[in-house]
């Protein structure tokens, strides 16, 4: 995923009241960014990290700046959660996702379960309906290790719930988890954070839940799906 417009580099004073965040641009103005993520971001948010945001020309728009990326100390790191499901969409239409291959078509935001919506849906005349969920992953806590959630996520566990359903009825679903980083080796789930997902994570796999991890190469100009991540259990 190509950014439309250069990235506007700056200084973070402050994330709050989850999707505000204080930035200083070089020119030494102080602007209010949109934060496009609602978890903790821990570890993304530190006074003084140096980060990019991308500008709207649109009047309609409350805050025009949004918060995009930014520099951890060991890697860039994507932090806007709106871009994961275009960025994974795009690489399974390029055929860029192996596992993902061979269906005719590509949906997105398709109604399904009990009042959700599954972020890719699938489909081929030959090939059981897949249906496939992103999750946005950024946390690191110990070298070359990513994990997800960085905050208890109930969403995630009832998403979880709905894909076992999924395979019960026939289908195949997947657990799509994209690294917004490229400095990670190995994936894994943050049990001590939310016990319930990890529990959860267990008994989809033991469903027949398939679980896919990628990581990302990132700069100012564009994130790119890059390779896969191990998935330790």
């Amino acid at each position: 995923m190509k950014f439309p417009t250069p990235l506007i580099q700056g200084t973070l004073i402050k994330r709050y009241k989850r999707f505000l965040s204080d930035v200083t641009l070089e020119n030494g103005e102080v602007v209010v960014a949109h934060c496009a993520n609602s978890g903790s971001m821990m570890g993304l948010k530190e006074e003084g990290f140096k980060v990019w945001l991308s500008i709207s020309d649109n009047p309609k728009r409350k805050l025009k700046y949004s918060w995009e990326l930014v520099d951890t100390g060991t890697a860039l790191a994507g932090i806007n959660t709106a871009h994961p499901n275009k960025i994974v969409a795009d690489c399974i239409t390029d055929g860029r996702i192996p596992e993902l291959t061979g269906y005719d078509t590509l949906k997105r935001e398709v109604k399904y379960g009990k009042n959700s919506r599954i972020d890719i849906f699938l489909q081929s005349e030959n090939k059981p309906d897949c249906y496939v969920e992103v999750k946005n992953v950024t946390l690191l806590r110990e070298e070359g290790l990513a994990e997800f959630p960085d905050s208890v996520t109930a969403r995630g566990t009832k998403h979880l719930q709905e894909l076992s359903d999924m395979v019960a009825e026939g289908h195949r679903a997947v657990m799509f988890y994209l690294v917004q980083r490229d400095d990670c080796t190995s994936f894994k789930v943050a049990s001590d954070i939310d016990p319930t997902y990890a529990e959860a994570l267990k008994k989809a796999r033991a469903a027949g839940v398939e679980i896919f991890c990628y990581d990302c190469k990132i700069s100012p100009q564009e994130i790119e799906v890059q390779k896969p991540v191990q998935f330790l259990e």
